[in-house]
């Protein structure tokens, strides 16, 4: 996927000029796989992102980092498997869970690199912004407006920006994180920016503005009219940040990257989810499962300049390959003193083979949707097992997506291989972190 993806994505960089190519990020919240036009819903309307994946590629092998936003993210900035950096589920408030002082994050990294670097949206990596936890600021970022989880999304009463608390705003949080976003490019002037919009919606409680909800008014179930409006709210705000980069001029300078950090909201874990109507397309599951759809999810990167417009590559890709390739896009080695999950793909570009010595692996302790906790991708392969890894199933997710023909009595030596591979990755719950 990313194969053919960033290596089409990349591929001019190394004859085109040496400027650093500007990074543009964006995450919605609980976006499930099959929501979007361009990656098979027949009622949601997404004109800009449908349009961006005919300009660009999209990526339809993506993993998130876990099924479930905190440990998402974790995995997002830091390039590791969240349970080694100590975010095993949701971070609560005033829990006094959050990202270990040491982790070091792609911000960081772009930093260092001479990038300027900017946070706008959802956080979810601390428990509280009161001055006892670190902020998006002690991690790399310039600029920051941010909320430390979930927000309403009309009129949100609880951003704040640089550290300071701002006063209830005036619209809707994906319009306005697209507003501080624009504003923080507007001022980077000539310097190369790195930028992280992490959007609230779809998540619940799901809130559209009536305008979007007229766009489905055919639609009986208001709830249903409120959750395609919230997409379809995204897709416009992502249409502005892309006309702006037109218009600035950075059209060609400038890798985009839609996304999202897990699968649709499940109703299983959530009862009072009255809005959830997303779709995880042909995949089983939904947010909080190990199965496919709860962290599968869709992506699409732009690049003009780079990228050969509608394509689509299919090759397994997850949020820990961000960092190291993000790094080596900028020029700068990623963190050598830890673990990283994820790989550079950049070496793809020379027609080369990526070795990935972990493979893709997802630990989640508090899944729903049966037994399984933990998982594992190795080539069209996936291996799922319980908290023991004693229980195991294996699905072909290429030629079987939907994850319906459990293949594991069939193709016990390879059960047996990926089980060893998998047992090397588990990090035991018990293990300690600190949170300096």
């Amino acid at each position: 996927m990313l194969s053919t993806t960033l290596a089409i994505i990349l591929s001019c960089l190394a004859t085109a000029d040496t400027a650093k190519p500007n990074i543009v990020v964006l995450v919605a919240d609980d976006l499930g796989y099959g929501d979007l036009g361009c990656f098979g819903h027949s009622r949601i309307k997404t004109p800009n992102l449908d349009r961006m994946a005919g300009e660009g590629v999209r990526l339809t092998s993506f993993y998130s980092g876990a099924p479930i936003c905190s440990p998402s993210r974790a995995a997002l900035f830091t390039g590791r498997n969240p349970n080694r950096v100590g975010v095993r589920d949701w971070i609560r408030g005033d829990s006094g869970v959050h990202l270990p002082r040491t982790e070091i994050t792609i911000a960081q990294r772009l930093k260092s690199a001479g990038y300027t670097t900017c946070l706008s949206g959802k956080w979810h990596l601390n428990s509280r912004f009161n001055g006892s936890e670190p902020t998006p600021g002690d991690f790399g970022f310039d600029h920051w407006f941010a909320t430390q989880n979930n927000t309403a999304h009309q009129n949100p009463p609880n951003f704040v920006r640089n550290g300071k608390r701002v006063a209830p705003l005036k619209g809707h949080a994906s319009t306005l994180v697209v507003d501080e976003a624009l504003k923080f490019i507007a001022d980077a002037g000539e310097k190369a920016f790195a930028v992280f919009v992490t959007f609230h919606a779809p998540h619940e409680q799901v809130a559209a503005p009536e305008s979007y909800r007229a766009m489905y008014s055919d639609l009986k179930d208001q709830t249903m009219r409120d959750y395609y409006g919230s997409v379809s709210l995204i897709d416009h705000e992502v249409g502005r940040l892309l006309e702006a980069l037109d218009t600035r001029g950075l059209r060609d300078k400038t890798l985009v990257l839609f996304t999202s950090d897990n699968g649709p909201q499940a109703l299983l874990g959530y009862p009072n989810a009255i809005h959830s109507h997303g779709s995880a397309g042909p995949f089983r599951g939904m947010k909080l499962s190990m199965y496919e759809g709860g962290y599968r999810v869709p992506a699409i990167v732009r690049w003009p300049a780079r990228v050969k417009p509608g394509t689509e590559c299919a090759e397994p890709i997850g949020f820990t390959d961000l960092m190291p390739s993000l790094c080596a896009l900028a020029g700068v080695a990623p963190p050598a003193d830890r673990t990283l999950d994820g790989v550079n793909i950049l070496p793809l570009l020379d027609g080369k083979s990526v070795d990935r010595p972990r493979p893709l692996h997802w630990q989640f302790d508090y899944a729903e949707d049966g037994p399984w906790r933990v998982s594992m991708r190795r080539g069209p392969w996936k291996l799922l097992a319980d908290a023991k890894r004693e229980r195991f199933a294996l699905y072909h997710v290429v030629e079987d997506a939907g994850e319906t023909r459990d293949r594991s009595m069939d193709q016990p030596e390879l059960v047996q291989e990926m089980k060893m591979e998998l047992e090397q990755l588990y990090v035991p719950e018990d293990k300690k972190y600190s949170l300096e």
